[in-house]
């Protein structure tokens, strides 16, 4: 990464809900915001999305639902979640968010930033001060 982040966000408030939306497949949009050090992925899911169990085998991830009730799966054992539940997805374990509710938003956090979703930050660098 050539350019901070971190002195892009200083003392800027930003709304999910207003970044630019990524849609990954059908039932998946995302977006992102991140210092140098610190990733967080919002995920709008649908009950419907197709469910993709992967795992990443350098980081961890914690997860946090902000919003609805889902099953999240490590080791393909559900964790029951509802708004402002939060679980630890260590690394080298497979893992996948199944929504309960018709839509379920779901606040991943990442350190280091993850440099396959820096597209996700293309915002922060344009932003103006």
């Amino acid at each position: 990464m050539s350019e901070s982040y971190s002195e892009h966000v200083y003392g800027k408030v930003v709304n999910f809900y207003d970044l630019e939306q990524e849609s990954v497949r059908p039932g998946v949009v995302r977006s992102g915001y991140a210092t140098d050090d610190v990733m967080l992925v919002m995920n709008v899911l649908k009950k419907d999305m197709e469910l993709r169990p992967h795992v990443h085998e350098d980081f961890d991830q914690l997860a946090m639902v902000t919003r609805g009730e889902a099953n999240y799966y490590i080791d393909d054992v559900p964790h029951h979640m509802v708004e402002g539940s939060v679980l630890l997805v260590p690394a080298g374990r497979y893992h996948h968010i199944e929504p309960l509710s018709d839509e379920v938003h779901n606040l991943d956090l990442f350190c280091p930033p993850r440099s396959d979703y820096a597209h996700l930050l293309d915002h922060l660098l344009g932003a103006s001060a």
